[in-house]
């Protein structure tokens, strides 16, 4: 009777479980600003949920998004909202089905010197932009806050143009390029969130296709319920075996890096933040796409016909899962006021 015991119990559906086999392809070399994704692959999470999840990194040479429009991988890790409007103006069937990210991470950085501390007050400056952002989040400073561009320059992603110009200021990521700046030139640069200031995109989305949301539901489901999980550990737990995958894709990573940036997102609320509180990590409201969209054809970004609704979803969020492994201790970091409505 024992030994049938023992037998049973090996062969429980938990021990004997067939794991569906995931693929989730990200858009930039791993990085802490995907840890709760690695974090969930290395503690199992994943395989709790009865996925056996692949990730498929991505670079600069890489196109993760043309993978999963193609079928060869099941979701992507999506920078912001404005690609899922991008992708109903071109009829892409894919749909975004979580926000990783309340906050998008997107910073000006200034000299400690000149003493900037609202966003308006950048107007004089040289300007540090990329190509990426002059056609999206600068338009919206102009729209909203009156920015020009006579006073651009190319940002290349090399901070020394910035730290070379005292009267200047900078793009860059609140979780990465504050702290490459303060590492190189030996000064603490000002930083001014734009995401606290009315650029309300949701960041760091998963997106996956209409497809398989119609045929396998609950696999998606499993899917953004342990990223959500995952970033749950990343973020407020042992984050240890998260970084440890990280650093074996990426060998440039660095344990100061990594820590900088758990610690940026914290203190930002960049992950966990305003409806997240209440609703779970990952969490999407109509209203706040809705505003986003606004803001953006206000900008001439995107055109006011497209159908912002079919860019995402919210059958799968705003459950609450997770919410128990929030810290009872951690400050709920709430955001700042929408300045630009």
């Amino acid at each position: 009777m024992a030994a049938l015991l023992v037998a049973a119990a090996v062969l429980s559906p938990a021990a004997a479980q067939t794991l569906d086999k995931v693929s989730f392809g990200t858009n930039w070399v791993a990085e802490g600003e995907q840890g709760g994704f690695f974090q969930a692959v290395a503690d199992g999470t994943y395989k709790q949920y009865g996925l056996d999840v692949t990730i498929v990194p991505g670079g600069p040479n890489e196109n993760n998004r043309m993978l999963l429009i193609a079928g060869k991988i099941d979701f992507f890790l999506a920078a912001n909202t404005l690609m899922g409007f991008d992708a109903v103006a071109n009829n892409v069937p894919v749909v975004s089905v979580a926000a990783m990210f309340q906050k998008d991470p997107q910073v000006l950085l200034t000299h400690p010197e000149s003493g900037v501390t609202k966003l308006e007050d950048l107007k004089p400056l040289t300007l540090f932009v990329s190509k990426e952002g002059i056609a999206s989040y600068y338009q919206w400073l102009k729209s909203e806050y009156g920015f020009s561009e006579k006073n651009v320059r190319p940002y290349t992603f090399n901070p020394q143009p910035f730290i070379a110009t005292p009267n200047s200021a900078m793009q860059g990521y609140v979780t990465s390029e504050p702290f490459a700046v303060e590492r190189a030139a030996g000064f603490k640069p000002g930083v001014i969130l734009l995401a606290d200031n009315g650029f309300n995109t949701y960041s760091t989305l998963i997106e996956t296709r209409r497809d398989l949301i119609d045929k396998k539901p609950d696999l998606v489901q499993r899917f953004v319920d342990a990223s959500i999980v995952g970033w749950y550990h990343y973020i407020y737990g042992d984050n240890s075996a998260g970084n440890a995958m990280i650093k074996k894709f990426n060998p440039e990573m660095t344990d100061d890096l990594l820590a900088n940036s758990v610690t940026k997102m914290k203190e930002y609320g960049i992950v966990d933040s305003g409806d997240s509180l209440r609703d779970g990590i990952g969490a999407m409201t109509d209203d706040r796409v809705a505003s986003f969209f606004d803001k953006m054809v206000r900008a001439g970004v995107v055109k006011a016909n497209v159908d912002y609704r079919k860019s995402y979803t919210l059958r799968f969020v705003n459950k609450g899962v997770g919410l128990d492994l929030r810290p009872k201790d951690e400050p709920k970091s709430q955001p700042k006021p929408d300045q630009k409505k």
